[in-house]
């Protein structure tokens, strides 16, 4: 489905998702020269690509991207999406279900809760404002990092479907990846937002129990 869903500003205490334009290009093209040792398997140009890679989700059907914006210093430190909406069959204008993806985080944002605060957020808009069933996340079979997370943050495994996404693994252009599938859905929400909170609130503690931070990329 080949649309733009009209999202406001989703404002948290940790972070801000605000619509991808270019003005964010400087912020993210810093953001993408941290250390990149998190992106073996996730869309991530590096400084010099920002502009294009945000071309790029601009003009992407279906996408709804955003620039994910720690409140301590306002910058861009790194993106998010909807991506995938599906309709019900016989309700054209009433979304069924949604993915989120096309996610990464500076090296500095990882860790600190604004991962969690980023998927609250989302999947509350999600489910509360447009009504979905269904939200979808979905990483490559391989990246236990982000798989990890994603079950940390209550979210369940549904199995891993073949071939299924693009690779964006070095070396693996043009390639097929095995998706490792994740999804809540309606009847979850509350035991899941019920997860985020706490995490989140865990991590607002000092010291080491503060909230870890995977993404996951489409």
């Amino acid at each position: 489905m080949s649309i733009r869903l009209d999202v406001p500003v989703l404002a948290g205490s940790l972070v801000r998702l605000e619509p991808l334009t270019t003005d964010h290009v400087a912020d993210l093209a810093e953001a993408a020269e941290e250390d990149r040792a998190s992106y073996g398997f996730t869309l991530v140009p590096d400084g010099r690509g920002m502009r294009g890679y945000v071309a790029a989700q601009l003009a992407r059907g279906g996408l709804t991207p955003f620039a994910q914006i720690r409140v301590r210093d306002g910058k861009a430190v790194g993106c998010t999406a909807f991506w995938d909406p599906r309709p019900w069959p016989d309700r054209p204008g009433s979304l069924r279900a949604i993915e989120i993806g096309f996610t990464w985080l500076a090296a500095s944002a990882q860790g600190t809760g604004i991962n969690a605060e980023a998927k609250l957020l989302l999947l509350g808009h999600a489910f509360e404002s447009i009504g979905v069933a269904r939200v979808d996340l979905k990483t490559d079979a391989r990246n236990h990092r982000c798989r990890r997370a994603l079950e940390r943050l209550g979210i369940g495994f549904e199995g891993v479907l073949r071939n299924w996404s693009m690779s964006w693994a070095p070396g693996e252009e043009g390639m097929l990846r095995d998706s490792a599938m994740f999804a809540v859905v309606s009847g979850e929400w509350p035991a899941v937002r019920q997860v985020l909170t706490t995490r989140l609130a865990s991590a607002s503690m000092p010291g080491p129990g503060r909230s870890g931070g995977g993404t996951a990329g489409g």
